[in-house]
């Protein structure tokens, strides 16, 4: 039973930080009243790139590659909302067709249908303190990225919750032109939050390039850009919020992984279909059962517009 819960544990954590850093990317964003559902473009754009980049520079070149290419998608979107004041939701859906249909162009073209070259995946940590200890050697073996991943949201939540940039940005969300009146400006705290959110999107994504996989494939991210914005909204638009619920989603992905390779004999019985759908059934689960008790900032969504003040 044990063996069973270390592996579980192990596999919840290969998937988990590129779910989280998508999620507290998310939740930057739409904290500064910029709706982002493309997440999941600006997380595949962040893995094509970081899996090309590894091709010929070291990986984590690569993972650098993957966040700039996440906040140029990004720059594209804060561009679009920001500037020009489209509907956000458009723009958001806009930038998850432009990269599907780009980098599968562009796999196609480069390296062809099933994927880049394998690459050097990131280095894994095999900690001797922890490595022969029953059911804490889970945490041992993986890549840095884990391990930022499970501190990022307390340094996040101690940015938006104990410093003046925090302040502003969630009243940005809530009331910009009210930090208007106070001399700042809500365009460069909105793109702020838009960068950082494409750049968190984008390590998301080479995370799972670099780090889970080896390589891009065609069908990455697979539906967890998607999913992270599922995370940011049962977490409540706060990071500590996202971090338990990407977890709690991490954790049934791995569920599915365990349950394909412990138990074939369940394929007998249960259709492959079903545990492939398994993670994004959860999500559903749990968004029905919020319903509207969501916290959702005031502005979110609402274009700024100065002369309105």
């Amino acid at each position: 039973m044990l063996e069973i819960i270390e592996a579980l544990l192990s596999s919840t954590l290969e998937y988990f930080p590129s779910l989280l850093f998508a999620a507290l990317g998310a939740t930057l964003c739409e904290r500064s009243g910029v709706v982002n559902v493309g997440v999941e473009g600006m997380m595949r754009a962040g893995a094509f790139c970081a899996a090309v980049a590894a091709i010929t520079f070291p990986t984590p070149v690569g993972v650098l590659m993957g966040m700039a290419a996440g906040a140029g998608m990004a720059a594209i979107h804060g561009y679009l909302c920001i500037r020009w004041r489209s509907d956000q939701v458009v723009s958001g859906m806009a930038i998850n067709l432009v990269a599907l249909a780009g980098g599968t162009y562009l796999l196609e073209s480069l390296y062809g249908p099933n994927g880049t070259p394998p690459i050097h995946q990131l280095t894994r940590w095999h900690l001797p303190g922890l490595s022969e200890v029953p059911l804490l050697r889970a945490f041992s073996g993986h890549s840095a990225l884990t391990w930022i991943a499970l501190v990022l949201p307390f340094v996040f939540h101690g940015l938006l919750y104990r410093t003046p940039l925090g302040l502003r940005l969630r009243a940005v969300g809530e009331k910009p032109h009210a930090v208007a009146t106070l001399g700042l400006s809500v365009t460069g705290l909105r793109w702020l939050a838009v960068l950082g959110s494409g750049m968190l999107a984008g390590l998301g994504g080479a995370t799972l390039s670099t780090a889970v996989l080896d390589r891009f494939e065609q069908h990455t991210p697979a539906g967890l850009g998607f999913m992270a914005l599922a995370a940011m909204v049962f977490g409540r638009w706060t990071p500590l919020g996202a971090f338990l619920a990407a977890l709690f989603f991490a954790t049934g992905n791995a569920l599915r992984i365990g349950l394909a390779s412990s138990a074939p004999g369940l394929l007998e019985v249960v259709p492959q279909g079903f545990l492939l759908a398994l993670p994004y059934v959860l999500t559903l689960a749990v968004l029905a059962f919020q319903g509207q008790r969501t916290h959702a900032p005031a502005a979110l969504g609402t274009p700024y517009e100065q002369e309105s003040r």
